[in-house]
């Protein structure tokens, strides 16, 4: 990383950083937020990590005792806290809009120095130091080499590996996807070397499920699956009613859309979940079929070419219809 060098040096200089990732956080956002934010400690500085809604409750754990203040339930800590900064890290998204529009119309506004770290496509020019690397398989990793080309790897413990290695391992499947590469496991050696316990972080993020979301998932899955056989596609979705009858809580659902891109003959998966008068959406493909344009294209969205997201103001039944009736465009 070319720019390792001057951002460690702003790192170093300023007196008010904050962290800052996407909307609907995952296991990327959160693992390289906390990455960043304890390497930062490291150099003997302090930062707060400010996020657009709160972290889900199957990494809470990777927290430990850092805060992260979210704009949905803190707005005007948020608010104060972005506008006072002097350096504003953009982690793991490539467009103010990623953050949600009250949110990317603050970070707009904040006059401090701002550096994206992404590996996203398309990056629009909205930061003073930008890091994008899409060919990388995680924002996480790229904090590793931050840490790594700016000639600080005697810092990286098991404090600062472990989120890192949260977010490279929910970021590639658990290592499956084809942007892992000889690099990533290299990092991954690294990590443990410093003490990360990989076993443990597994365990905590995969094996600790409440039965009410097992039942939830279950019943997604049984009643709310629909496979079209013709494009190779399957689609599930969940309403309001739904969620709160199984007492859903944020992350219950975290990966439902690959479990049904895994279906025998499926190619391309869909998950429409509804949250008030929206309808959010994820998109997961293999072989040589690409998520991303439709999500940018038509539902506000964007994404990796194998996982896009997007978001539609509509019902859950006529966005159904609606990505039904793009199916012969694209896939």
């Amino acid at each position: 990383m070319k720019e390792a060098y001057k951002i460690v040096e702003l790192i170093k200089a300023a007196k008010n950083i904050v962290i800052t990732s996407h909307r609907s956080p995952d296991g990327d956002s959160i693992g390289s937020s906390l990455g960043l934010y304890r390497f930062i400690q490291a150099l003997g500085q302090s930062a707060s990590i400010c996020h657009p809604d709160p972290c889900p409750s199957f990494i809470e754990w990777v927290k430990d005792d850092a805060v992260i203040i979210d704009f949905e339930e803190s707005k005007t800590e948020v608010v104060e806290k972005m506008q006072a900064a002097d350096l504003i890290f953009c982690l793991d998204y490539n467009g103010a809009n990623r953050l949600g529009h009250a949110m990317g119309e603050v970070l707009t506004a904040c006059k401090g120095t701002k550096v994206m770290i992404d590996h996203h496509l398309n990056p629009d020019d909205f930061v003073d130091v930008s890091v994008s690397e899409p060919s990388v398989c995680s924002t996480a990793q790229l904090v590793y080499e931050l840490v790594n080309d700016s000639g600080n790897s005697d810092l990286m413990t098991a404090a600062i590996g472990t989120p890192i290695y949260l977010g490279i391992m929910t970021d590639t499947g658990s290592f499956r996807f084809s942007s892992v590469s000889s690099r990533t496991h290299e990092i991954i050696a690294k990590l443990i070397d410093a003490g990360v316990d990989h076993t443990a972080i597994h365990q905590d993020t995969f094996d600790n499920n409440r039965l009410d979301k097992l039942k939830l998932r279950g019943h997604i899955i049984a009643e709310r699956l629909e496979i079209l056989a013709e494009y190779k596609v399957a689609i599930i979705s969940v309403t309001e009613d739904i969620l709160e009858s199984f007492n859903y809580i944020k992350g219950d659902t975290e990966g439902l859309v690959n479990l049904a891109l895994s279906i025998e003959g499926v190619e391309v998966a869909a998950f429409f979940t509804e949250k008030g008068e929206d309808v959010k959406m994820s998109f997961r493909s293999k072989g040589e079929l690409a998520v991303n344009v439709i999500a940018n294209e038509n539902f506000d969205g964007g994404g990796h070419k194998y996982a896009a997201g997007g978001i539609n103001h509509d019902t859950v039944e006529n966005t159904i219809a609606k990505f039904k009736s793009l199916l012969p465009k694209y896939f």
